[in-house]
């Protein structure tokens, strides 16, 4: 009696287990689509001004919520909408940003996207 109940144990542990890892799975999936950024921080490394700033600030928080919507997707969506996303974003930022600002700006995006798995 004692080996059965020490089995079943073993069983229901491992099967929390797997369960556990794969909600994980799902919270590291949302967490790389989640694009939130210190404004201040951007504000400085793109030496933005304050009109730029509003601007900006409108842009990203539009773009993290596509972002978000593109998490929350089925999976066979959720790279064409992150595409679609990022390429809405990078089109309004080229009309608020100047040259050297936009191409900084690129850079960062894309780093942070590589950095995340999200692109290869």
């Amino acid at each position: 009696m004692k080996k059965i109940v020490l089995t079943l144990m073993a069983m229901l542990s491992m099967t929390m287990a797997s369960a556990d890892e794969k909600n994980t799975t799902v919270d590291n999936n949302a967490q790389a689509y989640d694009m939130t950024v210190n404004y201040s921080k951007l504000a400085m490394c793109l030496g933005l001004d304050f009109d730029q700033m509003d601007a900006v600030k409108f842009i990203h928080d539009h773009f993290c919520e596509e972002m978000k919507n593109a998490a929350e997707a089925p999976k066979e969506e959720q790279g064409e909408l992150m595409n679609k996303a990022v390429l809405r974003d990078l089109r309004y930022m080229r009309n608020v940003l100047d040259r050297r600002q936009y191409r900084k700006y690129q850079q960062l995006l894309n780093t942070t996207l590589v950095n995340r798995g999200l692109i290869k």
